[in-house]
């Protein structure tokens, strides 16, 4: 496909983009800028997109990708029970991850791409298993430092971000690999911001 084809392509998409869907990538958008701010606000909102994400995915039958909102959905929870505690208890600031939580995350993305790389190989007629596979499971360790406020979850998110991008406009959705790009970029500000709020920390205990 040329330019023309894919501006063409981008343009029907925009023109037949439901208002749940709006609403859905609407949240989607706030939950990230939310989470560059530090606020934890980003979970109610990241709740509601998951929320509306999930029930136009049940309409279209895509069932494995609802399993995977509802992990969304359960680590929005856990995370907004989490932040909701530290503030309560005076640790409100975001830190850099020990080894033991940076060798979870790796571990949560290891098993999760091997098993869902399985699960699509096997029981579906995915045409990218390894790259859908991977995409998911590095966004699943993510999720789970976001959830801890550790500022490797942008690390980890845009490993799954960068590969997502090219995998979108192969599957023809360029409206959603220009929204990824935005993520990407979004992500980037959240890590140095992140570590802005580290250093200021730093400098309160000095």
């Amino acid at each position: 496909m040329n330019f023309q084809d894919w501006f063409k392509l981008f343009q029907e998409q925009i023109i037949h983009t439901s208002l749940i869907e709006w609403l859905a990538v609407g949240f989607g958008v706030s939950e990230v800028l939310l989470a560059k701010k530090n606020s934890i606000w980003l979970y109610p909102t990241g709740i509601i997109s998951v929320l509306l994400w999930m029930f136009l995915l049940l309409g279209v039958k895509l069932y494995a990708e609802v399993l995977l909102n509802i992990y969304y959905l359960v680590m929005s929870v856990y995370g907004w029970i989490i932040w909701k505690k530290r503030k309560l208890d005076g640790e409100n600031q975001v830190s850099w991850s020990s080894n033991k939580e940076l060798i979870i995350a790796v571990l949560i993305a290891v098993i999760g791409f091997g098993a869902l790389y399985l699960v699509l190989r096997h029981y579906t007629d995915s045409d990218v298993p390894l790259f859908d596979a991977f995409v998911s499971s590095t966004a699943w360790a993510g999720m789970w430092l976001l959830a801890r406020r550790k500022i490797e979850n942008w690390i980890f998110l845009n490993i799954s971000n960068i590969v997502a991008i090219p995998l979108l406009f192969h599957k023809k959705l360029p409206l959603m690999a220009c929204l990824t790009t935005f993520l990407f970029t979004v992500a980037i500000f959240g890590f140095f911001d992140w570590k802005k709020i580290i250093n200021k920390s730093r400098l309160k205990l000095a």
